[in-house]
């Protein structure tokens, strides 16, 4: 009973009310969120998003926009791998936690003791031919704890669970396939007393699914794909999706050509969400398979799109499809931030999401109505969003087609903004969004499917987009849909981005620039040179000494740093499915490394 109650509490909802919102919104000043919203600040950290909304903020406050100029480095802890670090560090009690890119070493170092010391090492030893199928770095994006327990994935498509007092194992899962392409990079996320994962390997032609599984035992609960018949994708008769081009018999097969949904992609290796009220987790899905439209005529469900499901039985309960037939493997994975918001004068349970498309959306997280899409990057490939239908207009000029070249799509293939995710303050009611300013060229190709190899069709090659900066960190004003401040970095933004009441926001740049702004103007107030690029999430915790910490894993990495990652050829503008071209520069300014970084102000 002990660890289920830790469980509900983990799983708190985080509950913020912004006021009302309509298009017709002019006033200058949004209302503010109440000041009681969020959970009580325990100082810990224990999951990537910090809460089952997803909100990545922290009310801790003892750093804040007038001291936060004086942070120092407090203790630094090599991880020993040269991969891309897109982990959080995990924060509970006296004890930090952190998770490798393969081959996925979790540490667990004490925070009582000067420079944090070692606790206990524990070694999953993954496959070592995993390495040779993911797609797009090694990455791993964080464990999880739970009560007394740790949850992590593997590379090779293991979920195991450890003792978190002494890195003992209890059980541990094989779910992938590696034959098949599928992998494994997403964090586990703990719901309801249920693990829940899903497998990464989109370009590969394999089948995407989400899986939960028993806390205690590890045993398999249910398990829902993203595309084949109803039954799969555990669609049954409380199904009642808000549109009705999502509505009909087994649409994860008509929507495909025959077969074609066997090997169509959808995985879903982003981000999941709860509601503790409704029962309801919102995961998404990702691209369909192969990128070349033309070979899969249809919608293509249940890719690219957002589903909520019951926590207990997997059963969906409606779904949305952001990228129906996507064109340019923008996906649907990011993270999904849960408000409780005035919306024309009525309280609405509302989904915030920045898609890859480019569109900033609200949706109703009870029914899946699409409530606001506006754009909130430079998008051509999409004109707008028809409220009516959820349907984006796609701009007939950018279409792809068999033996054509189209230039300048914007956003590219990795989106507006990729996985890294934002984060939301309810002292600003801002949304604090790390992003992509990159258009690309496309040339399709015809894919022939060979389990296990890339299953693409495809050449694109990206380039930075209008204004020459490559990245930005928006502040979108949630009540009025519109931006409050911009900072333009000259490379993309890869990180996560971390939010705090002390009136701050965190992230760190592909370069390694550690950053602290103000939360209300975008006013640098800190920075620190890392020793390898940012593409982790920065967290922030209450020490066993009662005072404020906040910690990034550096070790550049991931689709965008891969050309320094995996040493690849500057000279090739395909290389990296087309990213390198768009940072040809990064091997003159930063080095592979591996490093977490922990600060605190002088005492």
């Amino acid at each position: 009973m002990a660890h289920r109650a830790a469980l509900t509490y983990v799983m708190a909802r985080f509950v913020v009310v912004v006021g009302l919102l309509s298009a017709a919104t002019t006033s200058a000043t949004p209302p503010q969120p109440p000041a009681n919203a969020a959970p009580v600040e325990d100082g810990n950290w224990t999951m990537p998003g910090k809460n089952a909304a997803s909100t990545r903020f922290s009310g801790l406050n003892e750093l804040n926009s007038q001291n936060v100029g004086s942070l120092r480095v407090e203790f630094t802890f090599s991880t020993g791998v040269l991969r891309g670090h897109e982990a959080a560090p995990i924060v509970q009690g006296d004890t930090m936690y952190v998770i490798t890119p393969y081959p996925n070493r979790v540490y667990a170092l004490d925070l009582t003791k000067p420079g944090a010391p070692q606790k206990w090492r524990y070694d999953p030893k993954p496959v070592a031919a995993a390495q040779g199928i993911a797609c797009c770095d090694v990455v791993n994006r964080g464990v999880t704890i739970a009560g007394d327990s740790i949850y992590l994935t593997t590379l090779d498509g293991q979920v195991i669970s450890l003792e978190a007092a002494t890195g003992t194992e209890r059980w541990r899962k094989q779910l992938g396939n590696i034959n098949k392409g599928e992998t494994m990079t997403m964090a586990p996320f703990v719901a309801a007393g249920k693990v829940l994962v899903g497998n990464s390997g989109g370009e590969y032609g394999v089948r995407g699914w989400v899986v939960a599984l028993d806390a205690g035992t590890g045993n398999e609960s249910w398990r829902a794909y993203s595309t084949g018949p109803d039954a799969d994708v555990l669609i049954g008769p409380r199904f009642a999706p808000f549109y009705d081009s999502d509505r009909g018999k087994d649409l994860g097969l008509r929507s495909w050509p025959p077969e074609a949904w066997k090997i169509g992609g959808g995985t879903m290796w982003g981000w999941i969400s709860y509601d503790p009220d409704l029962q309801l987790i919102y995961h998404g899905t990702a691209n369909p398979g192969p990128w070349n439209p033309e070979q899969r005529p249809g919608d293509n469900k249940w890719t690219g799109g957002i589903f909520a499901r019951d926590v207990a039985t997997g059963e969906a309960r409606w779904f949305y499809q952001a990228v129906p037939h996507d064109l340019y493997d923008y996906d649907a994975v990011n993270e999904i931030v849960l408000l409780d918001m005035q919306f024309n004068g009525q309280l609405r349970k509302v989904l915030v999401r920045p898609e890859r498309n480019g569109y900033m959306y609200i949706i109703d997280r009870s029914n899946g109505e699409v409530l606001a899409a506006d754009a909130y990057a430079h998008v051509n490939s999409i004109t707008s969003v028809d409220l009516k239908t959820g349907r984006p207009a796609h701009n007939s000029e950018k279409e792809p087609h068999l033996g054509k070249v189209v230039r300048d799509i914007c956003p590219a293939a990795p989106g507006a903004k990729d996985w890294n995710p934002s984060a939301y303050s309810p002292m600003t009611g801002l949304l604090y969004v790390p992003h992509l300013n990159l258009c690309m060229n496309w040339e399709s190709l015809e894919a022939n499917y060979i389990s296990g190899t890339p299953y693409v069709g495809a050449n694109v090659v990206m380039h930075a987009g209008p204004g020459g900066n490559r990245g930005e960190l928006l502040a979108w004003d949630v009540t009025q849909r519109k931006p409050a401040w911009k900072i333009k970095e000259d490379l993309p933004l890869w990180s996560g981005a971390l939010a705090t009441a002390g009136n701050l926001v965190f992230y760190g740049t592909l370069d390694g620039v550690f950053k602290a702004v103000d939360a209300t103007t975008g006013e640098l107030k800190w920075q620190f040179q890392t020793g390898s690029g940012i593409v982790g999430q920065p967290v922030t915790y209450r020490g066993p000494d009662g005072h404020q910490y906040v910690a990034v894993l550096s070790g550049v990495g991931g689709w965008s740093g891969a050309i320094v990652a995996g040493d690849l050829d500057a000279r090739d503008p395909t290389a990296a499915t087309g990213f390198a071209n768009a940072v040809s520069d990064l091997p003159q300014r930063t080095a592979k490394g591996g490093m977490l970084y922990v600060f605190s102000l002088p005492r």
